[in-house]
């Protein structure tokens, strides 16, 4: 059995800035993903990363951040996050990010919903995707070892205490294990309940809430207002403050709140300012390419949608997995980023924090995993091998007996979730619906475990009715994001 000090899973700009802090600390972690290098660079570019870089200090961007989640936002998280916002982009520049600029050189910063102050700051439309290209350079510099054909499946857990971690290998087909001191959660969000796992599996959280881990956050779900009407395809908040038009099909200006409750509504890009246009030319692109709408002369109909998700495993101030209401740890488990719960983003999520939170909770949970292990032993073996031999017989059993088909299951949650709204009957509803989707079960058809693209399928599948299962049975409805 191959053991490593921290296991990192997740691809993203958390997962990879968690990596970084553990190797920094001392360590060397391996990264592990069924996404690979680069994947997650495509993520939806919702908005760039929101600073305080034309304030005297982050506390206007902490109280917005407070107003935008209301009550079950946590100040103090808020504060620290919010509080490391410039230092984070300072840290980026210095990594070779390539800002957009205003006059005089200063880092170009956006107007957006719930900010009092212009702080978006970032690449235009290609912010999550050079800033997961930055981390990926500091990673390879830093020699951390990646595997990209693992989809992870449990963790194995003693007695609260995690013991390594358990993922099938495309490749081979084979289920394999990996001991290790520490594990750091830090993948996709869940959003993909609201349409295919492709969009999000949740895979952290689901493999957390597996293990006994009581998630959090669950009953919030940010709408995003620039999604491209009948389509899966988001587009970047900065538009509105860059030229770009919200406006009823009448041809009058609102704003995204009138799409968020229903409007039907146009975003015009035919008055983009000149020098914003270069930045967001991957946006006319892809609308032309996926709409065959020209943005330099027609409009584009829009609809919100849940593009993000940030409710998961709680953790505390240092990326720790908690229990009993932040007293205990779930030892070695940490999270970050999707994958957690921090607190940040209470009922609402405030434009360029999503980013921000990645980043933030990535490097605490990496960096506090990367001292802790290195003083941690290996331990528990033999649970190791138990929660490998049940990973083997769960992958048995889809691919036995009766069940629904992986097509019918993937599009039934994503009825059931998008009926439910807070409506308590609803919740019971949806509750009842997952209940026998469960007991049928779900049967894949293809009978080989070699690059099985259903049998992975079907096994966020299972995960993802996990996490519907914690929102549909907690009390909470969508939020404007």
């Amino acid at each position: 059995m191959e053991s490593w000090d921290i296991v990192v899973v997740g691809s993203g700009p958390a997962a990879l800035r968690a990596a970084i802090a553990a190797a920094d600390a001392g360590t060397i972690p391996l990264m592990i993903d069924s996404s690979g290098v680069g994947a997650a660079s495509g993520a939806a570019p919702l908005s760039g990363l929101a600073a305080s870089i034309d304030e005297v200090d982050s506390t206007a961007h902490r109280d917005d951040t407070v107003s935008a989640g209301g009550d079950s936002t946590d100040r103090v998280a808020a504060a620290r996050t919010c509080g490391e916002a410039v230092s984070v982009l300072a840290e980026l520049e210095r990594w070779g990010l390539v800002l957009r600029r205003r006059d005089g050189g200063l880092p170009h910063a956006s107007e957006a919903p719930g900010h009092s102050r212009a702080r978006l700051t970032g690449c235009g439309d290609g912010t999550i995707r050079e800033v997961t290209r930055i981390l990926e350079e500091q990673a390879i510099k830093r020699g951390i070892p990646r595997r990209s054909d693992l989809v992870p499946l449990s963790l194995a857990m003693d007695n609260q205490q995690v013991r390594g971690i358990i993922s099938l290998d495309l490749l081979s087909g084979a289920v394999s294990a990996i001991q290790a001191k520490a594990v750091v959660l830090a993948t996709e969000g869940h959003q993909g309940l609201w349409s295919s796992p492709l969009n999000g599996a949740g895979t952290g959280a689901a493999i957390a809430a597996a293990a006994g881990v009581g998630l959090s956050g669950m009953a919030h779900s940010s709408m995003h207002p620039l999604t491209v009407r009948d389509t899966d395809m988001q587009l970047p908040i900065e538009l509105l403050s860059s030229g770009g038009r919200l406006c009823k099909e009448s041809g009058d200006d609102v704003g995204p709140e009138a799409v968020l409750e229903g409007e039907d509504c146009v975003l015009d890009l035919r008055g983009l300012e000149s020098d914003a246009a270069p930045w967001f030319a991957e946006t006319a692109r892809r609308v032309r390419e996926r709409t065959g709408l020209d943005t330099s002369v027609e409009v584009i109909p829009v609809s919100p949608s849940i593009a993000a998700t940030t409710g998961g495993a709680p953790v505390g101030e240092e990326g720790r997995v908690t229990f009993d209401d932040g007293k205990m740890w779930f030892t070695g488990l940490y999270a970050a980023g999707r994958s957690a719960n921090t607190g940040v983003h209470g009922a609402g999520m405030l434009p360029g924090n999503l980013l921000l939170d990645d980043l933030v909770s990535g490097q605490s949970a990496g960096s506090h995993a990367g001292n802790w292990a290195k003083d941690a032993s290996f331990g528990g073996s033999s649970v190791v091998d138990a929660a490998s031999s049940e990973a083997s017989d769960r992958i048995a059993s889809l691919s036995a007996g009766a069940g629904h088909p992986v097509g019918q299951v993937s599009a039934s949650i994503c009825s059931i979730m998008q009926n439910v709204n807070g409506n308590g009957d609803e919740r019971s509803l949806a509750a009842a619906a997952l209940d026998e989707i469960r007991g049928t079960g779900i049967k894949v058809s293809d009978a080989s475990s070699v690059m099985n693209t259903e049998l992975t399928t079907a096994l966020h599948l299972e995960g993802l009715m996990l996490l519907a299962d914690a929102i549909v049975r907690s009390e909470g409805q969508h939020e404007r994001a």
